[in-house]
């Protein structure tokens, strides 16, 4: 089996299904992924679910099991599966206890996240999977016997939440953070403005690399010193996320980076595009994921750094936070749809901002009791 790119005729859409050993779109993967695409889900997202069907399904067929009549229990033994090198998973190869697990338990949780997605979809028809990966439980007050309701859920406390039946434990990762010297640094060695403003840009304002690429000249206001983000469809297949524009706050030596890109680069190219081919081909078109990806191993390579596009992101945040933003405010202008999103992703401290905290509270000085 392989997860194939599709490209619809006439629109251009991406979108992406299951091909089976003989070559044919799995069809139940294929309606739920066509399902996906119809309501506008990101072309990486239904990627990304494609990959996750490939395996369960891979898994069925290697275990002679139907994916109508499949259990919890098959469930379990995919999970377990999942955790085996690939060689080992045709049952030829033995695994010894002191091998790592080929899946990270966050790997595997997204898997059952898109299997109880997919599932569902299918549920009207009377899979019986559907309903055995969904727990349902009762929320009410604590101490009553019921799970405690979570806050701003602003649902009936008779409501049921679902829940997945199976996880599976998996570590929160810190996100990783840029330091000033490693920012800089990066910034420094950036050969062209174009692409000094555009990591500039990621820093300055904590937009996705999606939403930078699909920028348009409009979208930035030198004057009132703001970027626009808009959900749109772009030509370089580059998306933004959430379903409302949102307005961020830049700086004003920002402004005239890109004032100087303009004048000293950008020149008459006709464009509507902010970051577009200046010395590649085709020359005057929108710049693309793979072309970003090559600038960034340039730059790893000549820097010495370890980073991603993604990496200013999470550096704009933790630097927000650092400094006394707070966490609704952080989260309105990273575009997360839910505060609670920031606070998994973003509420963390380490050792030396807790310490930065109690000093400044005058924890460590001006005691009543003598240690």
């Amino acid at each position: 089996m392989r997860v194939q790119r599709v490209v619809m005729p006439g629109s251009g859409s991406e979108s992406w299904t299951v091909l089976g050993e003989d070559h044919v779109p799995l069809e139940p993967v294929e309606r739920f992924l066509s399902y996906l695409a119809s309501v506008e889900r990101s072309p990486n997202t239904v990627r990304a679910y494609a990959h996750d069907l490939k395996d369960w399904f891979t898994f069925l067929t290697s275990h002679g099991l139907d994916w109508r009549s499949a259990t919890v229990e098959d469930v379990a033994s995919f999970v377990g599966w999942l955790r085996l090198p690939p060689a080992a998973r045709g049952g030829a190869v033995s695994v010894l206890p002191t091998v790592e697990h080929h899946c990270s338990g966050a790997s595997v949780n997204r898997k059952l996240a898109a299997l109880t997605s997919f599932c569902g979809f299918h549920a009207r028809l009377g899979v019986p999977l559907a309903t055995s990966l969904v727990m349902m439980t009762a929320t009410g007050r604590r101490g009553s016997g019921t799970s405690y309701r979570p806050f701003l859920q602003h649902i009936s406390k008779s409501t049921p939440q679902r829940r997945r039946t199976i996880a599976v434990p998996a570590p929160v990762k810190r996100p990783q953070v840029l330091t000033t010297v490693e920012a800089q640094a990066i910034l420094d060695a950036c050969q062209h403005l174009r692409d000094r403003l555009l990591f500039a840009l990621l820093l300055d304002t904590g937009i996705r690399i999606g939403e930078a690429l699909g920028l348009r000249h409009e979208d930035l206001h030198l004057a009132e010193r703001h970027v626009v983000v808009t959900p749109r469809r772009n030509d370089n297949r580059a998306r933004a996320k959430g379903g409302r524009p949102r307005t961020i706050p830049a700086s004003a030596e920002l402004m005239r980076l890109y004032a100087d890109y303009l004048n000293n680069e950008y020149g008459a190219v006709d464009s509507d595009y902010v970051f577009v081919n200046l010395w590649g081909r085709p020359h005057g078109h929108p710049l693309s994921y793979p072309t970003v990806c090559d600038l960034v191993r340039r730059l790893r390579a000549s820097t010495g750094i370890s980073f991603g596009p993604h990496l200013f992101r999470h550096t704009y945040a933790t630097w927000l936070l650092r400094k006394g933003a707070g966490m609704e405010s952080v989260k309105e202008l990273l575009g997360h749809a839910s505060v609670t999103t920031t606070i998994d992703t973003y509420g963390h401290l380490s050792i030396e901002d807790a310490r930065g905290t109690l000093e400044a509270a005058g924890w460590f000085t001006g005691r009543e009791v003598r240690l």
